[in-house]
């Protein structure tokens, strides 16, 4: 029996991975200078090509640890991009990962590009190809990603404050929340424990510590929600 495959077109398959930090007041991304052409020297998503041996989850894991160092971090594919022209080298489709993680947790120490560097999401620098349009997607799955699952477990560290909850939601929607009726929504999702201790940092009197509730908030994730901000 002949293999009509052989007949097929053959394109590239790529991975790249957005990744979102949080640092108690501000959501950012990571980016690398890219250092081989085209586009030598610009910035860049982080990103490579899908191997034989691997599927795709595979793939982003792998790229994400050995260009950053980093790993364990929750990372959730979104969308394909195949746009005919996207990559003036190679017919390549690329596959879209986002990926959540605290900063504070995750230095730059830990980090093992030299070219690698965090940005404001309001300042991050135009780049390459279609990588602006990743980035666009990539905030757009994450915000209707408030409405539909509790968010900060991955962005947040251990112990946090309530304000600190309240900023990482209006990093990602990019808008002024009022802090009572912010409070007041949070605490009826029943996902928080209030902790005995203070943030000492952020007043005179201090604000108190939050922990997510690990078992009811995975609960909730599992569940789902329609949460109204």
């Amino acid at each position: 029996m002949l293999n009509n495959y052989s007949k097929e077109d053959k394109v590239l398959l790529a991975v790249d991975c957005i990744i979102f930090g949080f640092d108690g007041e501000d959501l950012k991304i990571l980016l690398i200078k890219r250092d081989f052409e085209p586009e030598k020297g610009k910035w860049s998503l982080i990103g490579g090509f899908l191997k034989n041996e691997e599927n795709l989850d595979q793939a982003a894991t792998r790229v994400l640890s050995h260009l950053t160092g980093l790993d364990n971090v929750y990372m959730e594919q979104f969308y394909a991009f195949s746009k005919l022209d996207r990559d003036p080298e190679e017919r390549t489709i690329s596959v879209a990962y986002y990926a959540l993680i605290d900063i504070d947790s995750h230095n730059n120490g830990a980090i093992h590009l030299d070219t690698a560097k965090w940005f404001s999401l309001k300042n991050a620098p135009n780049l390459i190809f279609d990588h602006d349009r990743m980035v666009e997607r990539a905030v757009s799955r994450l915000k209707h990603r408030t409405k539909t699952k509790p968010i900060g477990f991955e962005l947040l560290p251990e112990k946090f404050t309530m304000l600190q909850l309240q900023n990482l939601y209006e990093s990602i929607l990019n808008k002024k929340l009022d802090k009572r009726n912010f409070t007041s929504k949070i605490n009826a999702l029943d996902i928080l424990i209030k902790l005995k201790e203070k943030d000492m940092e952020s007043s005179k009197k201090g604000s108190y510590l939050y922990n997510f509730d690990s078992d009811k908030y995975h609960e909730k994730l599992k569940e789902g929600f329609v949460f109204k901000i």
